[in-house]
């Protein structure tokens, strides 16, 4: 374990610069770059809040008549800010050693460590459409409350989860070459069966009851919990998810240790 640290710890210069390498070149060649790192999830949380709010009207009751109208509005970005990090780490990850082949053939990089740079470029897209988010909650004078401490240790979790089941899906796709159009799949009916963009209040009992074996569930509750309701998501289902959690790394961890030298071959 000291060895595979020692080897993501010198690994981190690449790290960051993959990371930033990322971020760029994502918009590379349009006429204003890197800036519509900051213009895209702004247009899309003017459309939440424009679509939903003003020409739909949707609304959820109980937070007060000025800020009942943009309930549904906050309801729908805790979900699709999270879930849009969580897809996109993911589907990205599980792809990385056979888009990143060149370099772990060529650079003695770690292949653990190698994920961050997908989680990095997330993650710095996550915050910028979080400060988005926050100046809107504060333009509708919604209050924010000391339960915000805990989004970031919910989205820890969140990168956790990705990590750890990224990790393998990584390692599969080197070998198994559907495994991306599988994740791609799996990531869209994952999201439907989310009440992402639903409320849990239209669900038969029963069904309410399956959801919460749904561990993105677990996550969009404790977010919606902690920004909407001011309140402590309940303990005991995020505790199951760090259990798992855990417990997938570890299958990862020994999985890359059985497979790296052929791993690097295959690429």
């Amino acid at each position: 374990m000291r060895q595979h640290l020692r080897a993501m710890r010198a690994s981190l210069p690449v790290i960051l610069h993959l990371t930033r390498q990322d971020l760029v070149e994502r918009h590379s060649g349009s006429l204003l770059g890197a800036t519509w790192t900051f213009i895209a999830p702004l247009v899309n949380i003017l459309v939440f809040v424009l679509v939903f709010s003003r020409i739909m009207g949707a609304k959820l009751e109980g937070f007060g008549a000025d800020i009942d109208q943009y309930s549904y509005s906050i309801y729908l970005i805790c979900g699709v800010l999270a879930w849009t990090a969580f897809a996109n780490s993911l589907g990205r990850i599980t792809n990385l050693y056979k888009d990143q082949s060149h370099l772990v053939t060529k650079v003695n990089v770690s292949l653990l460590a190698l994920p961050l740079s997908v989680l990095l470029a997330e993650t710095i897209v996550y915050l910028i459409s979080m400060g988005f988010f926050i100046g809107f909650l504060l333009l509708i004078d919604f209050p924010l409350s000391a339960y915000w401490i805990g989004v970031p240790i919910v989205y820890g979790l969140q990168c956790l989860s990705v990590y750890a089941v990224g990790l393998s899906l990584a390692i599969m796709a080197v070998y198994l070459k559907d495994i991306k159009e599988v994740v791609a799949v799996v990531l869209q009916v994952w999201f439907w069966v989310t009440p992402i963009v639903y409320v849990t209040q239209i669900l038969p009992p029963w069904v309410l009851g399956w959801m919460r074996l749904n561990p993105f569930f677990t996550l969009v509750s404790a977010y919606r919990d902690l920004i909407m309701y001011q309140r402590l998501p309940e303990l005991l289902p995020l505790g199951i998810f760090i259990a798992v959690t855990v417990l997938i790394l570890c299958l990862s961890l020994w999985l890359l240790g059985r497979t790296e030298r052929d791993l690097r071959d295959c690429l």
